[in-house]
Formats: C-alpha cells, sequence, structure tokens
C-alpha cells in the first residue's frame, strides 16, 4: 500500500507540474487547471488510504463544504475581483497550514515520539503560515475597501515588527528546546504564542504596503502559502505536500521576482519601506488645469481621417466598466477601413499579471495582436494614436521623474506620449490606483479627453468611426 500511496502522489505531483505550465497561455489554460484539479483529486484519494480511512464522515464534510464554497466564489467572482480571490484563497492555505501544524505538535507533545524535524518545522510552518493568512486578509480589505485603505503606519513601525520576529524565534526555539529556554512557558503555550505574535506580524508587514504594490504583495503571500504547506509536510511525513508546497512556492516566488522587476520595485523596499499608496502631485490643491475636452465625434473623426497605426491600452477601469466587448467592436471598425491595430498590455494592467490577456482573449480579441510593455513600446514611436481606456498609472509619465517620489516612481510604463496623438477614455481626472496624477491629462496639443464612462465611451467612438 505504500508503494501504491508513492506512486499515487508522484502522479499527483506530475500532473501539477503540467498543469502549471499549460497556465502560460490562454488557448491551454483552461486544460492545465483541469489537470492539477486532477492530480490534487488522486493525491485526496491516496491520503484517505494513508489515514486507513478514519474520520471518514468528517472528511466528507470537510470535503463537501470546502468544495461547494470554491465552486460557488469561483462561478460568481467578477474578472476585476479576482486579486481578492487569489488573496482570500492564499490566506485560506496559508490558516490552514498553520493551524495542522500546532495540532499535530499537540498531539505528538502528548503522545511522545516528536522527531527533531517535526519540532524545528512546525514553529516555521505556524510562523509563515500565520503571516501568510493575516497579511492576505489584509490584501483582501485594502482591494476591497473595506479597511487600511492606502498606507497605515505608526512611528517605529518597523522596529516592532524587528521585536516581534525575535519574539517568534525565542518562542520557536523554546518550544524545539522543550521549554530550557523560558521555563515558565510550556511548548504547546510557546508555539500558540507564535502563532499570536506571527499572526501580529502578518497585520503590520502588509497595512503599511500602498495599493500599487499590492498585486507583488499577493503573489509573495502565494509563496510563503507553498513554503507553509511544504513545511507542514514535514511535520505530517506527507510526499504530496512537500512536493505540492513547494512548486506553489517557487512558482510564487518567480512571478514576485518578475513582478517586481516589470514594476522597477526591489522587494526589500516595498516589504520594509512601506511606500505610500497616497502618492503625491505637482498639482496644487484647488487648482484647476486646462484639459483638451473632446466628445466622441471629434475622436472618431480623427481615427477615421488622420490615424493609419492605433495602439490601444486597456486598463482597470475597462475591467470595471465591463467594456471588453466594445473594445473589440472598435478594433474590428479601425480593421475595415484598413488600420492597423495592436494593444499594449502592461504586467499588472488589472492588477495581475495575465488579468487583461484573458479578458481580452475571451472578448475576441486575438491573442497575436496582445503586445506586451517591452514590445510594444517601439511600436509607439510611429504610432498615430494611443487610446487609453481605463487606465493611469501604467501610462503615466511621473514614473520616470526621478524629482517625484511616489508609489509608481521607477516603474516601467507603456510609453503613449511617444504616439503622436495620445486619447483618454475615463470618467473624470482623477489619479489611478496609486494616486499619482497624470501630466499627460494636461498636455493640451497632444491629448484628447474623452470623459466617458468607458463602455458608453468606446460604443459611441466606434459609431462615429463607422458613421465619418
Amino acid at each position: 500500500m505504500q508503494v501504491a500511496t508513492f506512486l499515487a502522489y508522484l502522479a499527483a505531483a506530475a500532473l501539477f507540474i503540467v498543469g502549471i505550465r499549460r497556465l502560460r497561455t490562454p488557448e491551454t489554460a483552461r486544460s492545465g487547471n483541469t489537470i492539477a484539479a486532477v492530480g490534487m483529486a488522486i493525491a485526496l484519494v491516496a491520503t484517505l488510504f494513508v489515514i486507513r480511512f478514519e474520520a471518514l464522515l468528517l472528511i466528507g464534510a470537510a470535503v463537501l463544504l470546502g468544495s461547494v464554497v470554491g465552486a460557488v466564489t469561483a462561478q460568481r467572482v467578477q474578472m476585476t475581483a479576482m486579486p481578492q480571490m487569489v488573496a482570500a484563497y492564499n490566506g485560506v492555505g496559508g490558516g490552514a497550514a498553520a493551524l495542522i501544524a500546532l495540532s499535530e505538535f499537540y498531539h505528538l507533545q502528548t503522545e511522545g515520539g516528536m522527531s527533531l524535524v517535526a519540532a524545528i518545522t512546525v514553529p516555521l510552518t505556524i510562523l509563515i503560515g500565520s503571516v501568510s493568512f493575516m497579511g492576505s486578509v489584509v490584501a483582501f480589505l485594502k482591494l476591497q475597501e473595506l479597511a487600511f485603505s492606502g498606507a497605515v503606519s505608526f512611528p517605529l513601525q518597523q522596529v516592532v515588527n524587528a521585536l516581534l520576529l525575535v519574539g517568534v524565534l525565542v518562542l520557536g526555539a523554546n518550544a524545539v528546546t522543550d521549554g530550557l529556554i523560558l521555563p515558565f512557558l510550556s511548548p504547546v503555550a510557546s508555539v500558540v504564542a507564535v502563532l499570536v505574535a506571527s499572526a501580529i506580524l502578518g497585520v503590520l508587514l502588509v497595512i503599511p504596503i500602498g495599493g500599487a504594490d499590492m498585486p507583488i504583495v499577493i503573489s509573495l503571500l502565494n509563496a510563503f502559502t507553498g513554503l507553509a504547506a511544504a513545511a507542514s509536510g514535514f511535520v505530517l511525513e506527507n510526499y504530496i505536500l512537500i512536493i505540492g508546497g513547494t512548486i506553489v512556492g517557487a512558482s510564487g516566488t518567480i512571478l514576485t521576482r518578475l513582478m517586481s522587476s516589470a514594476l522597477g520595485r526591489p522587494l526589500g523596499k516595498i516589504i520594509f519601506a512601506g511606500i505610500a499608496a497616497a502618492g503625491s502631485s505637482k498639482q496644487e490643491d484647488g487648482e484647476e488645469r486646462e484639459v483638451n475636452d473632446v466628445g466622441a465625434g471629434q475622436v472618431g473623426e480623427y481615427l477615421s481621417d488622420e490615424a493609419e497605426k492605433v495602439v490601444i491600452v486597456p486598463g482597470y477601469g475597462l475591467a470595471v466598466a465591463q467594456a471588453q466587448g466594445p473594445m473589440r467592436d472598435l478594433m474590428e471598425a479601425l480593421e475595415a477601413e484598413g488600420k492597423t491595430v495592436l494593444f499594449g498590455i502592461h504586467p499588472v494592467a488589472g492588477r495581475m499579471p495575465g488579468h487583461m490577456n484573458v479578458l481580452l482573449t475571451e472578448a475576441g480579441v486575438p491573442y497575436d495582436k496582445l503586445y506586451d510593455l517591452e514590445d510594444i513600446n517601439p511600436e509607439l514611436e510611429d504610432a498615430d494614436a494611443a487610446i487609453i481606456v481605463g487606465a493611469n498609472d501604467v501610462v503615466n509619465p511621473a514614473a520616470n521623474d526621478r524629482e517625484q517620489d511616489s508609489p509608481i516612481s521607477g516603474m516601467p510604463i507603456l510609453n503613449v506620449e511617444a504616439a503622436e496623438r495620445v486619447i483618454f477614455i475615463k470618467r473624470s481626472l482623477s489619479p489611478g490606483f496609486a494616486g499619482v496624477d497624470n501630466p499627460l491629462f494636461y498636455d493640451t496639443d497632444k491629448t484628447m479627453m474623452l470623459f466617458s464612462d468607458a463602455k458608453q465611451g468606446l460604443q459611441d467612438v466606434v459609431e462615429a468611426v463607422k458613421g465619418g
């Protein structure tokens, strides 16, 4: 039976890897998700044989409850709320790993037989899992705009964080040494204290981080959850937890590094400096600045008569307005007149990597028209028009302003200002998620501002192009 279980775990791990690999492109992503889910089902059944089907009723109830909650939330969640769901699922995984480690530690303490590996990995699992859980809760609340909006900080916050971490390490060492360091605290009480202190640390690490950096934080917390699961695998002596957790931890770490590089953000600066989300603006309070306010007819006329090459840049506002259909219609209307239409996709367009790619592909935009940041910037240099729909931070030249210290300073952007004409379709002059004003709004010679809901604005422009 042990050999059969090991082979089942090996098959499940292989399916996890194949599934993750197939997530790389929209064409294979659905099958990749299904393949990974099959691997998880195999791992679950194999684990039932390991425990000899004990407590089957309780396990069955938990599986049923989790399946229903997962299926319902996945069906109902909007694409715009996908980052929040990812944060929530990350947190649940980390919290589960921490509680399982605590339970197993108590069990081994009362019945004996704890190995040195288990004694060391239990505090580590609780630390990482609790930080992931509470950090993910804060990330969810920030993204959902329920609490902790912007950056929340207090004097000596980093000192408090450092003291908490030292305290967690001392408590963990006390648990491993069976109360040798702090005789007045039992090993079980020590790991409970580790759980509480780590949870507080998770909150304090995330609350000072601004909204513009939240996608990177979610990815990092995802890696933490994987590491917590892998560590709990050592506690439970379960191969699939070790393999699966390591895969999640490694992929989350790689994604975090890629996003950090794409946004020009040193990871240490994000975590330890707590960049403010409020940002800064060169616009004085109460000062009104002139903009080139135009109607859909003027935009349509320019696109029909003067533009031959058009680059469209979608952002989070487009996803909120569910305007991907009208955007596809604009592409088709322009191409019907012989225009060249390309799409510039920033790595975090829509708040998460790949978010916008999936949204546009599902709407019928050919995937080969979606250009990433490095490929679209050269195309913008000879573009007649750059149309920005619901985006701001990813096209904000303030990111390149060395004299301005803001949440987007140093972030690689789509250089839409290189195009002959810049057209914004947005509701107002309000800044983006990072809260940094965009100087392009006020360039009346280059920029056309169409103040409208993204969906309605695009529909009006499509009609103007077709009627032109």
